[in-house]
């Protein structure tokens, strides 16, 4: 335990962190939230409330896109999501080797959004597992907050493009209906939006992710609004480690939400 809490330590320290959370040391260790009760693995697990309606796709979208929404729409849990999206035509699901579709606990109230699966998340089928996941973790860690138990992650495409690549906009559009249906059977109540992809197509922004960052943005589902929250991508700080002042920002932010929420809830 101690050598845990003198790592979280250090990645603070060397995020530059000039400021805490509050004016007195919490001990999260003392009152720790409740562990959920054992689950089906996570692309299978149903959140305990009722699936709200599909949303009603706009006019005017090529057949492909119009197809996939009325797949999305006939999902009525994450199980039957996940096999919408493995039976939807692709090129990107002749290329990839799993499907990556979601880890994490659905129920937690938090979900973490990304752009893509890299080769490690195509290789075991889960998102965020290679070095910017184990990253992320640690950032998450620093502030309290485990995959197993608070949080939620998903990406916008499904599937790993090849060598990498920037999701091209036909490709995030065809998913886009998967996307917003995931989140309509999750039901969270705040959203991360990791990295420029995710933000500028989910908030509909022309800004960059260093424009987005640092402030909640009021996110258009289709059903209402959510809460969403751009930061950096665990990758692009694993690139620039000088961003990761402007990243603890906003888990600051974060964290400080999530509090308030528990406090007003």
């Amino acid at each position: 335990m101690r050598e845990e809490l003198l790592a979280a330590l250090r990645l603070q320290l060397d995020w530059g962190v000039d400021e805490a959370l509050e004016d007195a040391p919490i001990d999260r260790f003392r009152a720790p939230a409740p562990v959920p009760v054992a689950a089906p693995p996570p692309e299978l697990a149903q959140p305990a409330i009722r699936a709200a309606p599909a949303a009603p796709l706009p006019p005017g979208l090529p057949p492909a896109v119009l197809a996939a929404g009325s797949r999305a729409a006939a999902a009525q849990d994450l199980a039957a999501l996940r096999q919408a999206i493995a039976e939807t035509d692709s090129p990107l699901r002749d290329t990839a080797t799993n499907l990556v579709f979601a880890d994490g606990v659905a129920e937690s109230g938090l979900m973490m959004i990304g752009e893509a699966p890299g080769a490690d998340e195509d290789r075991l089928g889960r998102p965020f597992v290679g070095l910017s996941g184990q990253l992320l973790d640690r950032m998450m860690a620093s502030i309290g907050l485990e995959r197993s138990r608070n949080f939620y992650l998903t990406n916008i495409l499904p599937w790993r493009p090849p060598g990498n690549r920037t999701p091209t906009d036909g490709e995030i559009t065809l998913f886009l209906p998967f996307l917003l249906r995931h989140i309509a059977l999750v039901r969270p109540r705040h959203i991360v939006l990791l990295g420029g992809t995710p933000a500028k197509s989910l908030l509909r922004a022309k800004e960059g992710i260093t424009r987005l960052r640092g402030r909640w943005h009021q996110m258009e589902t289709g059903e209402g609004k959510l809460p969403a929250l751009p930061t950096l991508h665990p990758a692009y700080l694993l690139r620039s480690p000088a961003a990761k002042r402007e990243a603890w920002m906003d888990l600051v932010l974060l964290r400080r939400t999530l509090d308030g929420d528990v406090a007003s809830g």
